[in-house]
């Protein structure tokens, strides 16, 4: 993730540039800006996002009559449709036609030290009951795919759905296990910061962002790691 100054500034930026004015953002873009961050929702993520929503916007307004776009909230459902394009089309377009090698930035090596990182990660983390076990399983797991793309090269689609898996599974085993004050507290956090947009945004949207507040809260808890190949370290 970018650092903080710049992800919020460059947002900002972004959105003036778009809206053909210097509108300062309010209380709660700011708001919006940070839940976004705090979820792990990539910089180009929301600036790829606010441009969909303008040109939506744009041909609606060659139509009919619309009110001009004032907040961010507007851009929300097309931010959140940028994130999973982005990790489709960075796994999907990292084999090269054929298949003889991986794109920059997905090399075997990479990859395979990205899988054993994550393993011990699991193992070092401090938990309980089923989130322990699950996480020493998952963490065999991981040396043997790591193993398994030294070997030979890989399928990254597949590895990658086989790794949203893994996640979906220590997810719903820290769900299970993480005391119900706690998850109560971080529900209480996610729904305090998207209240003033949820009158703007589709319940879908607002379960999305809700979830990955709720995961990255887990993951910063336990001292957990991201799978996903869209978060390997650069």
């Amino acid at each position: 993730m970018e650092n903080y100054f710049n992800y919020f500034t460059e947002i900002e930026e972004h959105f003036q540039r778009r809206r053909g004015s210097l509108l300062l953002l309010s209380t709660l873009d700011w708001a919006l800006i940070e839940t976004w961050r705090d979820a792990g929702v990539p910089l180009a993520a929301v600036l790829r996002g606010i441009d969909a929503a303008f040109e939506k916007y744009e041909s609606r307004k060659s139509r009919a009559r619309v009110r001009r776009v004032n907040g961010l909230a507007y851009c929300t459902q097309e931010v959140m449709t940028a994130v999973e394009d982005m990790k489709e089309a960075s796994i999907g377009a990292a084999a090269a036609p054929g298949g003889e090698e991986l794109a920059p930035g997905f090399e075997a090596e990479r990859i395979a030290a990205h899988l054993e990182s994550c393993a011990d990660e699991l193992l070092a983390a401090t938990l309980a009951g089923i989130a322990e076990e699950t996480a020493h399983e998952m963490s065999q797991r991981l040396r043997g795919l790591a193993a398994g793309v030294r070997a030979e090269l890989p399928n990254l689609e597949e590895l990658e759905r086989t790794l949203t898996v893994l996640e979906e599974k220590l997810f719903a085993a820290l769900m299970t296990t993480t005391p119900e004050i706690d998850l109560a507290a971080v529900r209480e956090q996610a729904a305090r910061e998207l209240a003033p947009y949820k009158r703007r945004m589709q319940a879908v949207q607002i379960r999305q962002i809700e979830q990955q507040f709720l995961h990255k809260r887990l993951l910063e808890k336990y001292r957990l790691p991201r799978m996903s190949l869209f978060y390997m370290s650069q």
